[in-house]
């Protein structure tokens, strides 16, 4: 059975995206490990890299462009999607833990493949997200 590692990430919610990646980068030493825009169904978000492979991610609670509007909850789950995540040591160890979740006839999502690291979406029994993500090898 896959062990879970630990937290992968926490979703932080903010009016001013730019100036709490600073504050996390500049200030503290984080890294910006990837940022995308806002979309007309999704706001801006940006992720950044605390250290032993654990991230912030950090959604815009409104942004206004020229093409699009995104508007996101300050609540605890910005994005009205999984919040956090847990973290696995593998993409094989993610898919175990898919085919259990399946297996038991538990809600969850495929896996897709993000910039650093592979994810999927699972429900727990109170019908909340829950990310499960695996990181993806770094290439030097």
């Amino acid at each position: 059975m896959p062990e879970l590692f630990g937290i992968n990430h926490l979703t932080l919610s903010t009016a001013d995206l730019d100036r709490l990646v600073t504050y996390y980068t500049r200030l503290l030493g984080a890294a910006l490990a990837f940022e995308r825009a806002a979309t007309a169904s999704d706001p801006r978000i940006a992720v950044v890299d605390v250290g032993g492979d654990d991230h912030l991610m950090i959604v815009e609670t409104s942004v206004s462009t020229s093409t699009a509007t995104a508007t996101a909850s300050t609540g605890p789950d910005p994005l009205g999607r999984a919040g956090w995540g847990l973290r696995v040591g593998s993409y094989a160890h993610l898919c175990e833990v898919r085919e259990r979740l399946v297996a038991a006839g538990s809600p969850v999502g495929e896996i897709e493949t993000l910039p650093t690291q592979w994810t999927m979406t699972a429900r727990d029994p109170d019908g909340r997200p829950v990310d499960v993500r695996a990181h993806r090898p770094r290439v030097a």
